[in-house]
């Protein structure tokens, strides 16, 4: 995948891009991260971005021109894109595990950072740009919203982690959270790890670590606690009798809320 990144900060982004998993699928020429400056495109003889906001209010507006340069830069007409082009903006649509594996079968994204007090609409407008949101709040920037957006769709991008199937089983997106983890020393400064976890009995070990994830589901974000148990899993990796005891557990957290 190549992703396209427009940011006034592209500094920013080396210690991510060039780093860790994201780092080590660069160089195996699995992902092609290319960041670009926005000021570099500007026509303005101080290399301006922004400008005050038609209409007036407080702060600044990112202005069309370095941005249009900039696509245009990457070969770009607004009826000729390649791939997706995304805004990062509080007022998007939500980044979540749908999102992310919609934009991993893509290959390119181009993601436009704003700042200040946004984007001049004309950018979005023309470019037909989607705006996506990584949760209910403000930040002083578009850069890391875009880190995370970038990080968590590169884990489904096949080769970048080591075990394919690690994608798809991280917590969340099995509709859980996840269950607690240890390791060793078996005990430190007396504290010990839960002993079914030390006696060598996989299923045991599975069945705790499914009812610890129920139950620290339920406590934390029991919306997405009751939108699994709705979904009615079908839990065929357990026996009949585990089926039945994790039912059991179910129903006895339930009762706790009733209470």
């Amino acid at each position: 995948m190549k992703i396209n990144i427009l940011s006034v900060f592209p500094e920013m982004f080396a210690p991510v891009t060039e780093h860790s998993l994201l780092g080590k699928a660069c160089d195996n020429g699995i992902l092609d991260i290319n960041v670009l400056n926005i000021r570099d495109f500007s026509e303005d003889k101080h290399l301006k971005t922004d400008d005050s906001p038609f209409g007036g209010g407080p702060g600044m507006v990112m202005t069309p021109q370095p941005i249009f340069s900039a696509l245009r830069s990457l070969g770009m007409e607004a009826d000729k894109k390649r791939g997706r082009i995304l805004y990062m903006s509080p007022r998007g649509k939500l980044l979540n595990r749908e999102l992310i594996g919609e934009l991993a079968t893509c290959g390119e994204l181009t993601i436009l950072c704003g700042h200040y007090e946004g984007v001049d609409q004309r950018v979005i407008s023309h470019w037909g740009m989607e705006e996506v949101s990584i949760g209910d709040y403000i930040l002083t920037g578009g850069e890391l919203p875009a880190m995370v957006l970038v990080d968590s769709v590169s884990r489904f991008i096949p080769g970048v982690l080591g075990n394919e199937a690690s994608a798809e089983d991280e917590s969340i997106y099995t509709g859980l959270l996840e269950a607690d983890m240890y390791t060793r020393p078996g005990i430190f400064e007396g504290l010990s790890v839960p002993e079914v976890l030390t006696e060598g009995n996989h299923k045991k070990t599975s069945l705790w670590q499914l009812m610890r994830s129920i139950e620290i589901t339920y406590e934390r974000r029991p919306e997405l606690f009751m939108k699994w148990w709705k979904d009615s899993p079908k839990m065929d990796f357990l026996t009949k009798k585990e089926r039945k005891e994790v039912k059991e557990f179910v129903e006895k957290l339930l009762l706790r809320q009733l209470r």
